[in-house]
């Protein structure tokens, strides 16, 4: 089963989405941030849906806090 997605605590550098992506699918933060750093260079809204990430995707205090209700 794949991991949920979600912001981690640890891991962050800026609001923890590449490392919650990184996560899911299996791959290193790391990878992840320079994935996004070159997808930047090319023409589309790879900023605009990092901050819809960034607002959209639950931190993972939030998502442990409301599950164990």
């Amino acid at each position: 089963m794949a991991a949920a997605l979600v912001r981690p605590r640890n891991n962050r550098m800026i609001a923890g989405v590449c490392a919650g992506l990184a996560r899911r699918f299996g791959t290193t933060p790391a990878t992840m941030r320079v994935l996004f750093v070159v997808s930047c260079l090319l023409p589309g809204p790879q900023f605009l849906v990092y901050l819809a990430l960034w607002i959209f995707l639950p931190s993972e205090e939030k998502a442990t806090g409301a599950a164990a209700w």
